[in-house]
């Protein structure tokens, strides 16, 4: 990829794990009863025939990552487990009141913060008490986030019991440099140790984060770590960019400088040589900065053309309703999106009061809901068409003329009704989905809110 490329399209631009993106969500139009009343309606059009999402925040870590931009409370204190479990289903007990059957579980995922840092009992507790209020349905893929430094076998075979067959490891880099920069010291053999336990135990999928663009990598700290992955061959991988935002996180991401990262040009070149040497032994890459085996469920689902993107990513099947419990979590009914607080003791404080802690939202309109599948079929398919005609917008004519520049760059191509991705424009899908993003176009940011596209 030309330096030339890398330079021209290297801007800031959002990640689009939602449309729209949650600086532009309509706080002045949202409400908590209108975003119970979109639920409800999602509810009853969706959950007989695919079930629901769910995502669990586990925000507590007991020591700080200075990569991360996720919501946690650092503390040693493990006391803290129970009341926040007790927190947890006392807010699902809420949204289940809402509904005249049973919630059908089609996917389960624990986030964090470290849900390992929760003891295996206290993680099983939390699942029954899930679904004691819900029916799990057959095709179900329950998953976690764990740390390999403190993922046990108790871990694993607790979560295996009550239906978990996924998880995935924060790698990040095996480099003893770029670790302690990053603060997450976990030698290799740790990662080796978490990986087989989980195999050994039953799990059908087990993935590794990687990220490139940490401070003082190089290309060889790049190659380094994907060689050892390759050891292990994880499933599936997420491979990427290391999203500096220190104005949004705080003190989180200010524990190296600026001048320590990596230039865009030699992210660029870190992305493409582990592209490169995952292909060498089977990995195929899964929309935007993913990567699985042929035989995990995610290359399949890319396959037979019913890949999703929501909050937690990229996903194996869509459910069109997302319930995210706990502190942060975001939530999404297709017609709407509502966010927690992110403060636990302002959480707790709400729960008291029985009310669903949600402190802002938006929902959408109907050229959300047009810009929104346009943004999905880019970032899941790498294309899109707005035949038939209601998927056109009025302010399509001034996207695709801000598409033309990138076509004659090689990035796309423009048909009569549609626009495809090429295999060059892939690392700048982003950048495209910026042609369609009308609240972005109507109203640039005039404060950093994203992070660089490259």
């Amino acid at each position: 990829m030309s330096n030339s490329l890398i330079n021209k399209y290297n801007i800031a631009g959002p990640r689009y794990t939602s449309y729209p993106t949650v600086p532009y969500w309509d706080s002045t139009t949202f409400s908590l009863e209108k975003w119970k009343r979109s639920l409800i309606q999602s509810f009853k059009e969706s959950n007989s025939k695919e079930g629901i999402s769910l995502y669990i925040h586990l925000p507590f870590c007991e020591s700080l990552c200075t990569f991360c931009g996720c919501n946690k409370r650092i503390t040693k204190q493990h006391s803290v487990e129970s009341p926040y479990i007790n927190a947890v289903l006392k807010e699902w007990s809420l949204y289940v009141e809402l509904f005249e059957e049973k919630p059908l579980i089609k996917e389960l995922h624990l986030g964090g913060g470290t849900p390992t840092f929760f003891s295996p009992e206290n993680l099983e507790m939390l699942i029954n008490g899930i679904l004691r209020d819900a029916v799990r349905a057959e095709d179900c893929e329950f998953s976690f986030e764990g740390h390999p430094n403190n993922t046990t076998r108790a871990h694993l075979q607790a979560l295996y019991n009550v239906g978990f067959r996924r998880v995935s490891y924060g790698v990040q880099d095996y480099n003893e440099t770029v670790q302690k920069a990053i603060h997450r010291i976990q030698p290799f053999e740790n990662v080796k140790r978490a990986t087989e336990l989980a195999r050994e135990i039953g799990y059908t999928s087990v993935g590794h984060d990687i990220i490139f663009g940490l401070p003082f990598q190089t290309l060889e700290h790049v190659e380094e770590t994907i060689l050892k992955t390759k050891e292990l061959l994880p499933d599936r991988l997420a491979f990427y960019s290391y999203a500096h935002v220190p104005w949004i996180k705080g003190n989180g991401q200010r524990g190296f400088k600026e001048s320590d990262l990596p230039s865009a040009a030699l992210k660029r070149k870190q992305y493409e040589l582990g592209k490169q040497l995952l292909a060498e032994v089977g990995y195929e890459e899964i929309g935007m900065d993913h990567f699985a085996l042929v035989t995990d469920s995610l290359h399949e689902s890319m396959i037979s053309g019913k890949l999703h993107r929501n909050f937690m990513g990229y996903t194996a099947s869509k459910t069109q309703a997302m319930i995210g419990l706990g502190v942060s979590s975001i939530s999404d009914s297709w017609y709407g999106f509502a966010q927690n607080v992110k403060k636990i003791e302002d959480y707790y404080e709400l729960l008291e009061t029985s009310r669903i802690p949600v402190y802002r939202g938006h929902i959408l309109s109907k050229e959300d809901l047009i810009i929104r599948k346009h943004i999905l079929n880019l970032m899941c398919q790498f294309k899109t068409s707005w035949s038939p005609d209601n998927l056109y917008f009025k302010e399509l004519p001034d996207a695709l003329i801000e598409l033309q520049e990138m076509e004659n760059d090689g990035l796309l191509s423009i048909g009569d009704s549609s626009v495809e991705v090429t295999e060059k424009g892939r690392p700048f899908v982003r950048n495209i989905c910026m042609a369609f993003d009308v609240l972005l176009q109507r109203k640039q940011p005039d404060t950093k809110l994203f992070s660089m596209t490259v």
